[in-house]
């Protein structure tokens, strides 16, 4: 059984203050627990640590099975299960293998990059979806910072922290 989720919000109506803001909590030991913004900011993921994405690492692997499927499926049909000899060519013409290669590749590649992005993102049409401020998605910036994973600092000093890097309002919120 999950307890409930305590964090606390700095509410920033500007992206460059919450850039500044961000860079100066990380400088005093807080963890941030997510950035919500209504559009993307260019560099925000270089200010929270995030690493690269291993997704293209997964494209190219989901890229080879689907390779490796298709020649092996064609081999198979064409030179050992049922092999036919069409128009004086050999049993297993690998030029005209490139066209199913290339587009199981495609296919593989493409649904297992969104089954491992659906995965590692917890995204699952049955998860109660958590808005820590609705005006997130409209004009404000919010920085959530989840109290169980700062226990070592005072609730008071989380706040002031966050007034003082120029949030307009600082709010608890709480996920059952």
């Amino acid at each position: 059984m999950e307890r409930d989720k305590n964090f606390i919000l700095g509410i920033y109506d500007d992206e460059d203050i919450l850039k500044n803001a961000v860079t100066s909590v990380r400088q005093s030991g807080i963890k941030i627990h997510e950035v919500y913004t209504p559009y993307p900011i260019h560099g925000l993921e270089e200010l929270l640590g995030y690493k690269r994405s291993r997704l293209p690492i997964a494209a190219s692997l989901f890229g080879m099975l689907g390779t490796t499927l298709a020649l092996t499926m064609q081999i198979y049909m064409l030179g050992i299960d049922w092999p036919m000899i069409i128009g004086g060519k050999d049993h297993i013409p690998f030029p005209t293998f490139i066209p199913v290669t290339f587009e199981l590749t495609v296919l593989l590649s493409a649904f297992g990059m969104v089954a491992v992005f659906l995965i590692s993102s917890d995204l699952k049409p049955w998860a109660q979806v958590r808005t820590f401020d609705i005006r997130s998605t409209d004009d404000k910036h919010v920085l959530a910072i989840d109290i169980a994973n700062n226990a070592s600092l005072e609730l008071d000093r989380i706040k002031d922290i966050l007034k003082e890097t120029g949030a307009s309002e600082v709010n608890n919120k709480t996920f059952e």
